[in-house]
């Protein structure tokens, strides 16, 4: 199994329009052969400021693979393509973990 947490940084303001075309996309993805999850996620509520936060502008997107070639295939997909067509322009920065258990 193969495990992604992307770290996703909105130009400042943008996070709530990333947000919905992440979500308008979501089906496709979850749809993939090999998906398993794929879920955006965003600092919990009522936490204390002694704990990380990632901030206002930046979500993290939990991710679950069967394969690592089914991520690959993930990556080259026409929805994903288009996903990032539509919504770079609003992307400060992206910071992608591929990991697998030990």
């Amino acid at each position: 199994m193969i495990h992604v947490v992307a770290v996703i940084t909105a130009k400042p303001g943008q996070r709530a329009r990333l947000l919905e075309a992440f979500a308008d996309n979501r089906a496709a993805v979850l749809a993939e052969e090999g998906c398993i999850e794929y879920g955006a996620t965003i600092d919990a509520q009522g936490i204390p400021a002694s704990k990380a936060s990632f901030g206002p502008d930046t979500f993290v997107v939990i991710e679950k693979w069967e394969a690592l070639a089914h991520l690959q295939a993930h990556a080259v997909a026409p929805h994903m393509a288009a996903h990032g067509a539509k919504t770079k322009e609003f992307v400060e920065s992206k910071l992608i973990h591929v990991l697998e258990p030990v």
